[in-house]
């Protein structure tokens, strides 16, 4: 497969940003010809937006009908078309709908405000608004980008760096490049005596069988408890988020964090890694006090894991557990930073903290616990709603509020 800069106006070899080469199939005859764009989906996720966007584009442009079959992965142009006319509509479509006007960088996400649709940008910090005369804007309004691609996030999406979900064994090697990408980037994570031996750290005062099958048994109690786990399907310790935690406890007994790539591995082992427990389990076994800052040694397992709103959900109700029971010195300021941290990774949406900081629930822990997690969390909320405020104030500028200005900075 051929690989292009995402700008084709830069000829650095060394440019950070980019995706394969558009390719076309030309299918049938007389009426019915059509063009096929076979690498839609990767190019695709190369630059963080739905395919459906691009193939759109491609039929305002040339006037033509488009079928879009997301279930059989097929995205068609009716019409015979030349693949280098495709490669410059598809220009003008990552200039006009994915870089950022400010900094012309690709690692933006399309946001519908106010009716208006505009890219924030990851990297400057910028909103910037596309044209809203385009018709391909009436189809983004009416099919908002979804929370999350599948297999891409953020910049690494933006870099044409794909995440295996777990479906690509046809494409042989995936889970193992995904692998060696976890490992990489999970290289530096600190051994204990690197985080600090001398810590009241509960995981690494007693190392002793017993207090490690007392912690176990505490753990999977609590999960049993709050996960639900008295389903037939889940029962007890052969639950598989007990045996998931259970595992982790036992690799952290010589105070040694366990890696990313070996947690992916065993939650793929358990058959879990696509559910949403999975991420309230982990947060509850794996995190400890230094939560914030192993957000981000974790940041590739966590992008891999969390594909859905209800993923984030779970995930909130483990760092009310976290914090709230496990480790209440982290509620007055690690709150909000964890929170920042998941942000800043692109695995936790506005609406959804907006929607959790605001709803007191006794799903995982007591009323007032709860009550007083989630008032930790308002600082970060604060800064939410500020940063909204200065973008909508900045309408008529076309640029949002600057990515360092935050009350969080200080924190």
């Amino acid at each position: 497969m051929t690989i292009v800069n995402i700008r084709r106006d830069v000829e650095d070899k060394f440019y950070r940003y980019r995706m394969p080469l558009l390719e076309t199939k030309i299918e049938g005859r007389g009426n019915g010809i059509k063009t096929v764009v076979p690498n839609m989906s990767e190019i695709s996720r190369a630059l963080s937006r739905p395919p459906a966007y691009p193939t759109k584009f491609f039929g305002c442009e040339l006037g033509a009908q488009t079928v879009i079959d997301e279930k059989n992965d097929r995205y068609i142009v009716n019409g015979a078309h030349d693949a280098n006319r495709l490669r410059e509509l598809l220009d003008g479509f990552i200039d006009k709908f994915v870089l950022c006007g400010e900094c012309k960088n690709p690692e933006t996400d399309l946001k519908i405000r106010n009716g208006d649709i505009l890219r924030d940008c990851k990297a400057c910090g910028k909103r910037t608004y596309v044209d809203m005369r385009h018709k391909l804007t009436t189809y983004i309004s009416k099919n908002p980008p979804p929370k999350r691609v599948k297999g891409a996030k953020g910049a690494g999406a933006a870099s044409g760096q794909t995440v295996s979900t777990g479906d690509d064994d046809e494409n042989g090697g995936s889970d193992d490049e995904l692998t060696r990408r976890i490992h990489s980037e999970a290289a530096h994570i600190p051994t204990a005596e690197q985080r600090g031996a001398d810590k009241d750290d509960d995981w690494s005062v007693d190392t002793s069988e017993a207090a490690v099958a007392q912690r176990v048994k505490a753990l999977e109690g609590t999960l049993n408890n709050v996960l639900g786990l008295d389903d037939d399907e889940d029962d007890d310790e052969s639950s598989p988020y007990s045996q998931l935690c259970s595992w982790i406890l036992e690799e952290r007994q010589d105070g040694k964090l366990p890696s990313a790539a070996d947690v992916y591995r065993k939650v793929q082992e358990l058959g879990i890694e696509k559910k949403h427990k999975t991420l309230q389990a982990l947060f509850q076994a794996l995190f400890d006090e230094s939560a914030p800052q192993q957000v981000e040694q974790y940041g590739p397992l966590l992008i891999k894991l969390v594909t859905s709103e209800k993923h984030q959900k779970a995930m909130l109700g483990g760092i009310e557990r976290l914090a709230g029971v496990q480790y209440p010195a982290l509620v007055p300021n690690g709150v909000p930073k964890i929170l920042m941290a998941l942000y800043q990774i692109d695995v936790l949406d506005e609406e959804v903290v907006r929607q959790w900081g605001t709803h007191v629930s006794k799903k995982y822990v007591d009323k007032d616990t709860s009550k007083r997690v989630r008032k930790a969390a308002s600082p970060f909320i604060e800064w939410l709603d500020q940063a909204d405020d200065e973008s909508d104030e900045t309408e008529n500028t076309d640029a949002g509020p600057e990515a360092g200005d935050s009350d969080l900075d200080d924190l």
